[in-house]
């Protein structure tokens, strides 16, 4: 065993790290905002009233600033920094508590009382940015309002169920921080050990079957309002022309794991599959220690088309089931 001061020495140098890894997250997090608000600012001075110019404008900027600093400069965010200018339009009372996602919530709040209440509650208890959505979402502000000070304690109590997450490890993996600083995300953060381990097999699965399946993303990221979502595994079969999404869940399927693979295949349909595609094919894999489940999700004008032509290159789902089962069992003997 070590010493106490053993112990004590490495309680020390702990604490100087967090303290400096806590400042370099503020230190970024600051820069970002400022940033952002900066650029909308010059975007809102340049295009004024000119709709149409602005959207070249925004087209130009995008594609320029894409190739030279990354992926965080799409239209849709540029549009975002324009009208985090609009909403915020007084730089110095921008508050250093709050990200760049507290801000984008912020943001969709129409009525300015209300939106200063959640800023200002943000900001002196220290919301993190899922605290302030499931207050938005709960309609926290009205129920104070509809309360008696004397029963509003009860209320505010509530937000103490869901503490934020301080660890700077943590908070240094936000994806909007990762694009600001144009670094890589890392994938395999997203996935537990077990998960992580019956991907690969499922992966070399599917690809050694010989029937068209190519790999396109393990952990294959999409941003919905300011959600991340993470895809656990995209294929692109080239026989049939389509994307074939796969989400594993180690533990008993639930109506709400249908509810996001369909989610997953609904977006894909609308945002990433082009005109020569066929229609996108989800399958949903859920594995406990007695009961592996598979199942396919598509969209109900796709029914058709999957019954007749896709499973002829898909593996049925019984078999899906038991390549699952199998390799669970496998892993967890080598454990």
């Amino acid at each position: 065993m070590k010493s106490e001061i053993d112990v004590d020495v490495y309680q020390g140098i702990r604490e100087v790290l967090s303290r400096a890894r806590s400042k370099v997250y503020a230190a970024v997090n600051s820069a970002m905002v400022e940033a952002y608000w900066e650029i909308g600012r010059q975007i809102e001075e340049a295009v004024g009233e000119r709709a149409e110019y602005g959207k070249g404008l925004l087209q130009y900027l995008s594609g320029r600033l894409t190739a030279e600093f990354g992926k965080g400069f799409t239209v849709a965010n540029l549009r975002n920094m324009r009208q985090f200018h609009a909403t915020f339009d007084i730089r110095y009372a921008l508050r250093s508590e709050l990200t760049w996602t507290h801000y984008r919530m912020l943001m969709r709040i129409e009525e300015p009382d209300r939106r200063e209440f959640y800023l200002q509650e943000c900001a002196e208890d220290g919301w993190s940015s899922r605290q302030l959505e499931r207050q938005i979402n709960s309609f926290y502000y009205e129920r104070l309002l509809a309360t008696q000070k004397s029963g509003r304690e009860s209320i505010r109590g509530e937000i103490k169920k869901l503490e934020p997450n301080t660890e700077p490890g943590y908070i240094l993996k936000d994806p909007y921080i990762l694009e600001f600083l144009d670094l890589k995300e890392n994938r395999d953060y997203h996935e537990s050990e077990l998960e992580q381990g019956l991907t690969d097999k499922l992966q070399s699965f599917l690809l050694e079957l010989g029937k068209g399946f190519s790999l396109v993303a393990r952990q294959k990221r999409i941003t919905i309002e300011g959600d991340h979502f993470y895809v656990d595994l995209v294929l692109y079969n080239y026989i049939l022309k389509c994307f074939v999404l796969i989400e594993l869940k180690t533990g008993k399927l639930t109506p709400q794991d249908i509810g996001q693979i369909d989610f997953y295949v609904r977006y894909f349909e609308a945002e990433v599959k082009q005109p020569e595609d066929s229609p996108t094919i989800g399958i949903i894999l859920c594995t406990d220690k007695n009961n592996a489940m598979a199942k396919y999700s598509v969209l109900s004008d796709s029914e058709n088309l999957f019954a007749s032509k896709y499973k002829l290159y898909l593996p049925t789902e019984e078999e899906l089931s038991q390549e699952l089962q199998r390799e669970r069992e496998l892993l967890e003997r080598q454990k």
